[in-house]
This record gives structure tokens, C-alpha cells and sequence, in this order.
């Protein structure tokens, strides 16, 4: 088998005294969806901010590829292949669809701004996604949430990424705007791209997860296959009710 796309080996991280992530082992291939699960301060997002470069660890190692690397920063993760879309997601409201997806990224034919070309990537990136935005000049406050978060995953594709991080992509969404964003979610897997889906919601994870990892206190603390893994025995990994070896 094929090395994983991203793998931590042995990663800690500490604040202070505080331990955010003790000893964990997290992997992920390509066109694979892995949900990263647990309560708050499991240390989801520290992992998450790992990756993307904002944290460097303290302990272990990172590999892509099957070759350690380092991430002193976002731009060496993008570098590297790796988007991240946090649960804040940096979208301006007042802006539309188009300057959103390329926002820090416009593109300049002979000094300036190509917007032809952006508005007609945009629509490949949101094509991709089988996202049904029609009028891409709208700004991004007449959109629905689902809508924006849409967006904001397309904006990772400008960077031509291998893998996605989603930090939290469905809070505060609706039935159907979580749908929606699930199905982008499944896309990027068709895509060959791998993804870490992070969420508090394990009927969403379960839903289009390949594989599911639950963190408790820093710690891993269960690996679970998402076809065959009752709701019951990941909840009982999450709250702590029982500890699962790493399949």
C-alpha cells in the first residue's frame, strides 16, 4: 500500500503546562476522508493549526508524501499541498463570490486585475464541487450560510491543494445547507484529494467518513472504520466510557 498522503508520528504539543496533543499518531491518504472526532479541547483544532503551520510541534514527526517535513508556516503548507478552511473562515461579507475565492490571490494581467479569468476559474472551482451558485457577483451577505461555506472550500482549490482541512465546515448550519456541504465534502474525495473533516456532529462524520479518529485530552483514543462502527461505540470513545487500541 501506497504511504499515506500526511502522516504525524508520536506528535505533542504543549502550552505552557498545558498538554494539547500527547503522543498522537493521525494519518491520511489520498481521496480518503478521515473524521477527526472528540469533545472540546480534545485537541482537534490544535492538530488542525499543526498542519496548516500556525503550531510547530514539540515532539514527533510530520511526514507528507512518506518524507519528513516541516511547516514553519501557512505558506510552506501551502506549499506543500495543504488548504485549510477553519472554522472562522476568513470571508468578507461585502465582497462577492468571485474577490472572495481569490481574495490574497487575485490575478494581474499587465497590472490589472484579470477579472474574466477569475470569474471563469471560479466557476471551475465551484463546478467541481457541484455547487450551485448561478450569479457569482452577488456579494457574499445574500447568500446562505451553506452557501458561503461552499465558497470558502472553493477558495482552497486556487492553490491547486492534495489535501483539504476542514475545521467545523457544518456549525450552525441547516438540514439542508449541512447536506449540501457534506456533498462538497464527498466531491473533494472523487476529486482524489485526501480531507480531514473535523466536527462535533458524528452523524455528519459517519455520513461521509472513510475512517473516524477520536482525540481525548490530546491522546488518541479510538480509530474506527465508518461503514462498520455503530454511533454508540465512537460516542463511548469520545465521552471516555472505553478505550480503543488504533486499528
Amino acid at each position: 500500500m501506497d504511504a499515506p498522503l500526511l502522516e504525524l508520528r508520536a506528535v505533542s504539543k504543549y502550552f505552557g503546562g498545558v498538554q494539547a496533543l500527547v503522543d498522537v499518531d493521525f494519518s491520511v491518504r489520498a481521496g480518503e476522508v478521515i473524521g477527526l472526532v472528540g469533545d472540546n479541547a480534545a485537541g482537534k483544532s490544535t492538530l488542525a493549526r499543526m498542519v496548516a503551520g500556525v503550531y510547530q510541534p514539540d515532539g514527533g514527526t510530520i511526514l507528507f508524501d512518506g518524507r519528513p517535513v516541516v511547516i514553519p508556516s501557512a505558506q510552506a503548507a501551502l506549499g506543500l499541498g495543504i488548504a485549510t478552511v477553519f472554522q472562522e473562515f476568513a470571508l468578507v461579507e461585502s465582497m462577492d463570490v468571485v474577490s472572495n475565492i481569490f481574495l490574497g490571490r487575485e490575478l494581474m494581467t499587465s497590472g490589472l486585475l484579470d477579472t474574466q479569468r477569475m470569474e471563469g476559474l471560479s466557476r471551475d472551482y465551484l463546478s467541481r464541487l457541484n455547487a450551485r451558485i448561478p450569479d457569482l457577483r452577488i456579494r457574499l451577505s445574500g447568500l446562505s450560510a451553506g452557501q458561503r461555506q461552499c465558497v470558502a472550500i472553493a477558495r482552497t482549490l486556487v492553490t491547486d491543494p492534495r489535501l483539504v482541512v476542514l475545521d467545523e465546515p457544518t456549525a450552525s448550519l441547516s438540514v439542508g445547507q449541512t447536506a449540501e456541504v457534506l456533498g462538497h465534502v464527498e466531491r473533494l474525495r472523487e476529486l482524489g484529494l485526501g480531507v480531514v473533516l473535523i466536527s462535533h456532529n458524528l452523524g455528519d462524520v459517519r455520513a461521509v467518513a472513510d475512517r473516524v479518529e477520536v482525540l481525548r485530552h490530546g491522546r488518541n483514543n479510538g480509530s474506527f472504520d465508518a461503514s462498520t462502527a455503530s454511533y454508540e461505540d465512537i460516542l463511548s470513545a469520545v465521552t471516555g466510557a472505553t478505550r480503543h487500541r488504533r486499528r
